[in-house]
């Protein structure tokens, strides 16, 4: 996790939108929603880049100096905004729907059929996709207990994890799956990928977390690490919904109801077969239950869970 600031500073790892060719579009229904909410203990893993906990102990004061100073600032400066209407889940708060997907809110374009959009990671559902990046550094338990959470609620989301943590707890990976998660690769030790080389490149993606989908720290790649990526048969999986659950102001960590409005204000088009980056370090996952029934409240359905999957995410998503 170290390096966001310098990144950001040289103007990389910002999340970059792609132009998307005006579609077609269908009216949205309305209807009402409520969700039962769940609770995630909040830990305190603001120690980013640290060692998990115990090694990071004995690290000295200086190493732990170091790590509680590296704030990540590595997304775009720009939060997302605007309002959605349309589709509903199931008033019980876990998202049904055996029926054909929900169609786009008006003046949201549908996505072109066959064109892989890595900031939606195939997600063509018309549903929301969760995700949870890089490590809980203190607590290294702490997402099988948000993956339990989430599961409890019918909710299907994605992990990305860093492999050199991930390494340490192999049960991580493979609990989340049991528990009907997609566990992705976020690449070795989180460095930025266009700044390496050739080989340094293809190590960190090579020797991620088992799987096909790719998440590169900062959201920045090029043409070389897609080809990488795909000689490992990979494909990028970026994201919609930013929630600048890393941001820090004043020192404070970002607090769970601001990182749930970024959520509920931002537009339909990042909603609509959206995907939502958020982090395991943060108070990203206490902001999960307001997140869900904010969504659920303006007619999104979450990708719903329905039981175990295998280390390969399909495409397109079975939301």
């Amino acid at each position: 996790m170290s390096g966001y600031r310098e990144v950001f500073r040289r103007g990389r790892g910002r999340h970059r939108r792609r132009r998307r060719a005006p579609l077609r579009t269908a009216a949205a229904a309305s209807a009402l929603v409520a969700c039962s909410a769940f609770a995630v203990t909040a830990m305190d893993d603001d120690q980013l880049e640290c060692q998990p906990a115990g090694a990071a102990a004995n690290a000295g004061r200086a190493q732990e100096a170091e790590c509680q100073a590296r704030t990540p600032a590595h997304r775009s400066a720009a939060k997302p905004a605007g309002k959605a209407g349309g589709h509903h889940g199931g008033g019980d708060g876990v998202p049904h729907g055996g029926g054909p997907p929900p169609a786009p809110p008006p003046g949201v374009p549908q996505e072109a059929e066959g064109v892989y959009d890595h900031e939606r990671c195939g997600n063509t559902s018309g549903r929301v996709l969760l995700t949870l990046d890089d490590w809980a550094y203190s607590d290294p338990e702490r997402p099988v207990r948000i993956g339990a959470q989430l599961q409890a609620q019918g909710v299907r989301a994605a992990f990305f994890l860093i492999n050199k943590y991930a390494a340490q707890y192999p049960q991580v990976a493979s609990t989340l799956r049991q528990q009907g998660h997609w566990v992705g690769n976020h690449t070795v030790s989180h460095r930025h990928l266009p700044s390496l080389t050739d080989e340094e490149s293809k190590d960190e993606i090579r020797g991620g977390v088992t799987g096909n989908l790719l998440r590169p720290p900062y959201g920045d790649f090029g043409e070389r690490e897609k080809e990488i990526a795909a000689e490992a048969g990979m494909r990028i999986c970026n994201w919609t919904i930013d929630t600048h659950d890393w941001e820090k102001t004043q020192g404070n960590a970002r607090s769970a109801d601001d990182i749930r409005a970024s959520v509920r204000d931002a537009t339909p088009e990042e909603k609509h077969n959206g995907v939502v980056l958020g982090h395991l370090f943060s108070n990203y996952p206490e902001a999960l239950a307001g997140i869900i029934t904010d969504l659920q409240a303006q007619g999104y359905q979450m990708c719903r869970n329905t039981g175990p999957v295998g280390e390969q995410v399909p495409n397109p998503l079975t939301c």
